[in-house]
C-alpha cells in the first residue's frame, strides 16, 4: 500500500492507495509519525483502497489506538461500500466516524475542537456567576396556566441562573424561558430544569425564586452566554479598580 500525506486546514490527510493487508505495516508506521511531529488530527482517505483484510484491518486498529493514546482524532473519508461492511464487522464503524467527502470531515475537526474549547471554559468557568438584572419570561413546558411574568435573571452562568419573582414552581419542573441578551439585545429561548427553590422562612430576600439548570443548550448559545459573562465580568472587576 502506497500512502501520500497532505494537510489541509491543520488536519493531516492520509490518501490510502492499493490494498491494506499484512504488508500495510507503514500505515502505523506514518500514522506514528504524524503524532511524534504533533498532528493529532489525522484523516484517513480510503477512496483508492481496492481492498482491505484481516490483517489490514488489524493495522488499522493499531494506528487508531495509537492516535487515541496521544489524544488525538482519527476519521474515515471515501470509504467504498464494500470496505464499510467489513468495517461494520469489525465494529469500526461505531468507533471511528466516517464520512462522505472531505470538506464535511475537516468540518467535523472543526466542530470537535470548538467543543473541546467550551468544555474547557466550562470546566474553569462553571460556578462563576455575573449578576444581572435581565427580565425573563419563564413557563411551565406542560402546564399552560404556570407562567412567570415580570420575573428577572438575577445571576446567570454557564450551566444556569437564578430566576427572582417566581411562584408555582415545583423541584424538576421543565420550564421554558424566553429573555433579552445585551448588548444586541437578541431573543434566547431554551429549556431548563428546576433544581432550587428559595425558602421564605430562610432566605426571604430570595423569595420567590428559583434556580434552573440549563436543558440541551446548543454549543454556540453557550458560548454566547459565556462570551456576556467574560465581558461583563471584565467590566465589574475594572469599575472596582481604584482609580
Amino acid at each position: 500500500m502506497d500512502i501520500k500525506v497532505r494537510s489541509k486546514e491543520n488536519v493531516i490527510v492520509l490518501d490510502f492507495f492499493g490494498q491494506i493487508d499484512v504488508n500495510s505495516a507503514n500505515l502505523v508506521e506514518v500514522v506514528g509519525q504524524c503524532l511524534h511531529d504533533g498532528y493529532l488530527d489525522i484523516l484517513c482517505n480510503f477512496e483508492e483502497i481496492s481492498s482491505i483484510d484481516y490483517m489490514g484491518i488489524s493495522a488499522v486498529v493499531i494506528a487508531y489506538k495509537d492516535v487515541v493514546n496521544n489524544k488525538g482524532r482519527m476519521k474515515f473519508v471515501n470509504v467504498p461500500g464494500h470496505l464499510k461492511n467489513l468495517f461494520c464487522i469489525a465494529g469500526l464503524d461505531r468507533a471511528i466516524e466516517i464520512f462522505s467527502n472531505e470538506e464535511q470531515a475537516i468540518n467535523a475537526f472543526k466542530e470537535d475542537k470548538a467543543i473541546e474549547e467550551i468544555k474547557k471554559m466550562q470546566l474553569r468557568r462553571r460556578f462563576k456567576r455575573l449578576p444581572v438584572g435581565i427580565n425573563i419570561e419563564l413557563k411551565h413546558r406542560y402546564k399552560d396556566g404556570t407562567t412567570c411574568w415580570g420575573a428577572e435573571i438575577v445571576n446567570v452562568s454557564a450551566v444556569g441562573a437564578f430566576v427572582f419573582g417566581c411562584r408555582g414552581f415545583k423541584l424538576n419542573d421543565e420550564v421554558f424561558l424566553r429573555f433579552k441578551l445585551p448588548p444586541g439585545y437578541e431573543e434566547i429561548e431554551l429549556g431548563a430544569k428546576v433544581v432550587w427553590l428559595a425558602d421564605k422562612q430562610v432566605q426571604p430576600h430570595f423569595f420567590p425564586g428559583v434556580g434552573i439548570e440549563f436543558v440541551n443548550i446548543s454549543i454556540e448559545l453557550q458560548a454566547k452566554i459565556i462570551e456576556f459573562i467574560e465581558r461583563n465580568a471584565a467590566i465589574i472587576l475594572s469599575e472596582d479598580q481604584p482609580s
